[in-house]
This record gives structure tokens, C-alpha cells and sequence, in this order.
């Protein structure tokens, strides 16, 4: 028997056998559950399991090894009278020494990070740093300190839907570490120069998608252009979106660049992409005109459906003037959240991204937009919406700029002094300027309820399709809402025709008594028939839905132009008939290249005058409801990019398009209220028959 050989298997066995080291955070999580309960149930296990990221079995050791150690700790022999030790005294002594090793396993951890964060994007290790004084001289003032901690908006109520899963809050930090600062100014430094040359060339790293505009990366070129350490070891399963666009803004670029830094102006601008936006800490405030101003930003990215998650983001953003009227603005992500990343259904990362501003005559901007991410999906996108997010085009360069020009144009026309509005209903400019606000706050309102987000959580109801319908619900406490317990409920399908013709069929005024009975009489029924065993609260009776449920015709009141696109417009409709009714719709559609939107609130005729007055209408309540249309993102057949092609194809190619039905309902303003199965049933029911009534007049089959 050869003895030498029985060693070295049995080294080798032993390096097989590596030990896993649980992060302090897990660590942290464990102990609290063990002090509550030592002896975990499988379903306890496999909660944890799937909070803390690790294997059943690994949950079921460790609590092994901490009841061996706590009974290990009864039996110690006190060295002083030979008898055993305090029980409370002998487990206040571990949880200390367990707190220390924690803190210390905490700061190294963090230690880790930062050398990890240097290494990535600068390309040498933390002890090759400049020094902060060094850095200090620089045009980026690090004085200025957090702006506190953010409110996070309320989580579902699980009492209220059965099967909605927990709800995980993202961590915001609440100030940056000291330490940390300079990684960060060097980040957004190099990100900046990065985004430069992304925008201005064009040899060999940027390709026509096909399409009149909008290019795509070649990645292998990127890839020899900016050679970063990791670079080699690009994970197989992540997916690169890269893309370009160019267009002409009408909005000066001062004003542009104050709409990028102001994180509220940046979420109401692009709401149908943005659904939250934060500055977490002001880094560096800059000089006049914000050049030299830098973000720690958080934001998420949704594309209107509950079918596909939002993309979380922390990121640095970084502005700075170039040249006589040319500014840059860089973003590049940070990984601050790290913890949320085990119940996210996929990891986002925005690599050097951002955009070129470039004042123009005539109060326009030309704006030269580069988008690049890093995705890596955790479950596959629903196959209603593959081809369009793996194509890239749904978060690409495109749909980002379209969206802002759309939202320049509308702003130019709140600003303007004279009315562009139809009817003559809307006595004053400063009440068409009141009108406009209602409505943007409607809009933002309707595309924020349609975020499928770790905190607003959807639960998925049977029948219709695989997609199914969709419902959530949450308590809104918004004076620009109705107070209570509000229900929401929408859901999406494929359409074999345009964008195009979809979004004109909402518009046609023949149509319009259809349409509005398809997606008024949910509302209408839902009151009928929950309101024998809830209380539920409209603001109006019966008899006032009856006028516009009932397929009468109606009359649009008064219109507001938005943009030059005809199709950009807000409308104040009532119905047609012998009785009467004190309520209105205000409805505002939009469109653009990226897709449309048509939203839609009941409000009261008091309430309308006091915006027509002019007045300011952030006090009125609205819940609004509505249809998104969206390109499939498909051409004459399947397409998409795949992980390992060099030009990722993006653009608004389409074959059909993607429609989303959503209304939300004021269950009711008791805060006690709960959803019973026949309540849910209901809605199952309603906006099935919804989508049934929409594609018969649309002509499309039933199934």
C-alpha cells in the first residue's frame, strides 16, 4: 500500500472541503431568528434560505452548530467555586464576542468592497490611491454632507392579498464614508471621460440598427478601447445593452442640465421610464450652472407593465461644462444594495452611461445620448415582453431620448403665455398652465401604480392567459390621492398591429362611446357589486357612472395640445344624455416613437373650476386609470441579441404591439378594510371581459 498516494488524496480531499464563510450580515439575520426560535421549521429554513441566498441545508447546520455551542456553554465550569457559570452572564459574554468578530468581519468586509471597487474602475488597489488632500484641490467640493434619509413609500399590506410574498425595503445608506469619497471621485472622473468619447466617436464602435436612427455597440471594440481588469472575466450569463441616439430637444441646455441634477424634475420629466428617483448625497455642489456637481443617486427603471421587474439603481452622477455651451452628465453605478440582490430577480449595473448637451438657436439642445448596462436575469422576462427587453430597446438610448423630447415639448407648452387650448372652455392662460399640472401629476400618478418593484408587489389571479391579471394593493395617504385602501388591477397582451393603429382607435372620436364603456363599466360594476359588503367610496353615486358607462356618446369639453404631434394632447370629456352628471374625465394621451399612454381620472365639475380658475391643484384627488402601448420588439419574426453577439440590436422594430389595461379603485377610506375572495373574483372577472370587449373591436381573436 503505497501511503504517500493515501495522503495526497487525502489533502486533496481536504481542499475540496472549503469553508463558507457567512457574511456578517446573514450572520446578524441568524442570530436574531435563533433568539426567537432555536428549532426552525422547514418553512422557517426555507425563508430564510431564500432571504439570507444560502442552501436549505446550510440553514439547518448552522442552527445545529449554535444549539451545540449554547448547551456547551451550560456545561462550562466556573474556575473560581467549581460551579456552573450564570446563564445569562455566560450568554451576554458570547453575544459580545460574537458582536466583536461581527464588527470585525463588517469592517474588513467593507475594507474588501472598497479595494474591490478600486480595483474594478481605477485599476490598481486601494494603497495606490492619491491622497485626499491631493484630491481636495480639486474643482469638487466634498463638503457638503447627506440630505438625509428618504422616506420609502408604504409596503403591501399582506392582510389584504393572500400569496404576495414578502416585501423587501431598499437599504438607502445615510450618509458616504469618509473613506469612500475619493473611489467616488475618481469613478465619476473616469466615467465622465469615458462617456465623452462614447458620444464623439464613431470609427468601428458604433453600428446602425437599420432603423432611420439610434445605433448599437460593437462590444469587441469596446472592449479594446477601455480595457478594464474584469474585462476577462465577463460572466457567460450577463447580458450587455449598448446604445446611442442623437436628436434635437427644445429646451436650452442650462435648463436641460438642471433637469438631469434635480432628482424630482428628472423623475416627473421621464416618469414613463423612471418609476422612483433620489438623490441620496450631494457629493459635490459645483460651481454656477451645477459644472462640477456631483450625485449619489438612486433610481428605478420600469417599462409600465407589473409583468417585468424594475431595475434598481445606485449611481454617482456627475455634471460638468466642457466648452461654451456644451455640458456632459455621466452616471456609473455604485453597488451599495448588495443585501436586496438575493430576492431580486435579476442585478442591474449602468456602466459608464450619459449624454452630451449642446445649446442650440432657437431654445433647442442637441443631445447625444449613450445608454450602456450590464444585465444578469436571475428568472427569464416574460416571454409577452423577451423579444423587447433582450433586443435592448426597452431601457436603450431611443427610447430615453423620444421620451424627453415628448416631455420638452409638453413643458414648453406649460410655459407658454398663450393657449393653444380647443373649445374655449379654459378662460386664462394661468388655468390652461393648472390644467396641464393636474394632468402631469395624473400621468406620473398612473405610470408610478404600474411599477412591479421589491416594494410594490403584485399578486397573479387565474384566467385570461399565462399573463393573467394582476392585482396589488396599497394605502394611499397622497392629498393628490384618495385617502384609503386603494386596489389596482391590470394586465397585458399581444395585439397583431401596430403601435400606431392601437393608440388611434383610443383617439377615434366614432370609437370613443366604445372604448369609453369598455373601460369605464369596471369601475362601474366593481361599485354594484362590492359595495353590499365593504364600504366602498367613489365620490360620486350610481346614477353618475350610469352616464358614461352605458355606451352614450360624449363630447370633448375643451383640448390642450401638447406637442406637435396631434396625438399629444389633454381632453376634458363629459356625456351625452337627458340626465345630467356632475362628473367629467380628464384624460391625457401620449405618444411618441417608444410607445403611447392614454390615462384617464373621474373629477368632480367643483373641482374642475378651481383648476380653470387657475389655482393650484395639488390638493385634488385623483386615481387615475388607462391603457400603455408598447412596440413587442419584434420584426417580421423573432429577434433579439444574444450574450455573445458584438452588435446588440435595439430600436422600435415591431410586428404587433403590447397592450397593458390598468385601473386602480378607492376600496375604501377605512384603513381596516380587506379584500374578500369575492371582491378579488370580481376583478378577475371585469378586466377579462375588459380585454374580451377590446379585442372585438379591434377585430383580433379571442384567444
Amino acid at each position: 500500500m503505497d501511503f504517500g498516494d493515501d495522503q495526497e488524496c487525502s489533502d486533496a480531499q481536504r481542499k475540496k472541503k472549503r469553508y463558507h464563510r457567512h457574511t456578517p450580515m446573514q450572520i446578524q439575520m441568524l442570530e436574531a431568528m435563533f433568539k426567537e426560535c432555536p428549532h426552525p421549521d422547514e418553512k422557517q429554513r426555507m425563508h430564510l434560505s431564500r432571504e439570507l441566498g444560502l442552501e436549505p441545508r446550510q440553514i439547518k447546520f448552522w442552527f445545529q452548530n449554535r444549539r451545540t455551542q449554547m448547551k456547551a456553554l451550560k456545561n462550562v465550569i466556573c474556575p473560581s467555586c467549581g460551579g456552573p457559570p450564570v446563564a445569562a452572564a455566560a450568554d451576554d459574554s458570547y453575544f459580545d464576542e460574537q458582536k466583536l468578530r461581527m464588527e470585525n468581519a463588517r469592517l474588513k468586509e467593507e475594507l474588501d468592497r472598497v479595494s474591490g471597487l478600486t480595483s474594478k474602475y481605477l485599476g490598481r488597489p486601494i494603497t495606490q490611491l492619491p491622497l485626499i488632500q491631493h484630491l481636495a484641490a480639486s474643482s469638487l467640493d466634498l463638503s457638503v454632507g447627506a440630505l438625509g434619509n428618504p422616506t420609502i413609500a408604504p409596503s403591501l399590506d399582506l392582510d389584504l392579498l393572500t400569496g404576495s410574498g414578502s416585501v423587501t425595503v431598499p437599504h438607502f445608506p445615510t450618509a458616504v464614508p469618509e473613506i469612500e469619497k475619493p473611489i467616488m471621485v475618481e469613478m465619476a472622473t473616469n466615467a465622465m471621460e469615458e462617456v465623452i468619447r462614447l458620444a464623439q466617436t464613431d470609427e468601428h464602435l458604433w453600428v446602425r440598427n437599420g432603423g432611420d436612427r439610434g445605433e448599437v455597440m460593437c462590444i469587441e471594440t469596446y472592449d479594446r478601447m477601455f480595457q478594464k481588469p474584469d474585462d476577462r472575466y465577463r460572466d457567460p450569463d450577463i447580458r450587455i445593452e449598448a446604445s446611442r441616439d442623437s436628436g434635437l430637444v427644445l429646451m436650452n441646455a442650462t435648463a436641460l442640465v438642471d433637469v438631469f441634477m434635480d432628482a424630482g424634475k428628472w423623475l416627473e420629466f421621464l416618469s414613463a421610464i423612471i418609476s422612483k428617483a433620489r438623490t441620496l448625497e450631494v457629493l459635490a455642489t459645483g460651481m454656477v450652472g451645477r459644472s462640477g456637481s456631483l450625485l449619489l443617486m438612486y433610481e428605478e427603471l420600469h417599462v409600465l407593465s407589473p409583468v417585468v421587474p424594475t431595475r434598481e439603481f445606485h449611481f454617482l452622477r456627475y455634471c460638468r461644462q466642457i466648452d461654451q455651451g456644451l455640458w456632459a452628465i455621466a452616471d456609473v453605478s455604485l453597488d451599495l444594495n448588495r443585501e436586496n440582490q438575493f430576492n431580486s430577480p435579476l442585478r442591474s449595473r449602468r456602466l459608464p452611461s450619459g449624454c452630451l448637451i449642446q445649446d442650440m438657436p432657437n431654445g433647442y439642445s442637441k443631445v447625444t445620448w449613450v445608454e450602456h448596462m450590464e444585465i444578469e436575469e436571475k428568472v427569464s422576462t416574460h416571454l409577452l415582453y423577451r423579444e423587447l427587453i433582450n433586443s435592448g430597446a426597452a431601457f436603450g438610448a431611443q427610447r430615453w431620448l423620444t421620451t424627453l423630447q415628448r416631455t420638452c415639448e409638453r413643458f414648453a407648452g406649460l410655459m407658454a403665455t398663450t393657449s393653444r387650448e380647443l373649445g374655449g372652455v379654459i378662460p386664462s392662460p394661468e388655468g390652461k398652465r393648472s390644467m396641464m399640472k393636474l394632468s402631469q401629476r395624473m400621468v406620473n400618478n398612473f405610470c408610478a401604480s404600474l411599477s412591479s418593484s421589491q416594494i410594490q408587489r403584485w399578486t397573479m389571479l387565474s384566467g385570461l392567459s399565462d399573463v393573467g391579471v394582476r392585482v396589488t394593493v396599497h394605502r394611499s395617504s397622497d392629498p393628490g390621492q384618495p385617502s384609503g385602501v386603494v386596489l389596482s388591477a391590470a394586465t397585458s397582451l399581444w395585439l397583431p398591429m401596430s403601435c400606431e393603429r392601437v393608440f388611434s382607435f383610443f383617439r377615434d372620436e366614432n370609437m370613443r362611446p366604445q372604448v369609453l364603456t369598455v373601460y369605464l363599466t369596471p369601475r362601474f360594476l366593481l361599485l354594484a357589486v362590492l359595495s353590499s359588503g365593504n364600504s366602498f367610496e367613489f365620490g360620486c353615486n350610481l346614477s353618475q357612472w350610469d352616464v358614461l358607462s352605458s355606451g352614450n356618446p360624449v363630447q370633448e369639453v375643451a383640448r390642450i395640445s401638447n406637442g406637435s404631434d396631434p396625438g399629444n394632447c389633454i381632453s376634458l370629456l363629459r356625456g351625452l344624455n337627458s340626465s345630467q352628471s356632475s362628473m367629467l374625465i380628464l384624460q391625457e394621451s401620449c405618444t411618441d416613437a417608444s410607445g403611447s399612454l392614454v390615462v384617464y381620472a373621474p373629477i368632480d365639475i367643483p373641482a374642475i373650476n378651481i383648476v380653470m380658475s387657475g389655482e393650484d391643484p395639488s390638493n385634488i384627488a385623483l386615481l387615475p386609470s388607462g391603457f400603455t402601448i408598447l412596440p413587442d420588439g419584434r420584426a417580421g419574426g423573432v429577434r433579439g441579441a444574444s450574450t455573445s453577439s458584438s452588435a446588440h440590436q435595439t430600436g422600435f422594430n415591431s410586428s404587433g404591439s403590447l397592450l397593458t389595461v390598468a385601473f386602480q379603485i378607492l376600496v375604501s377610506s377605512l384603513p381596516s378594510s380587506k379584500l374578500n375572495v369575492e371582491s378579488v373574483a370580481t376583478v378577475n372577472n371585469l378586466i377579462s371581459t375588459t380585454v374580451q370587449q377590446i379585442k372585438a373591436a379591434l377585430n383580433c381573436p379571442s384567444g
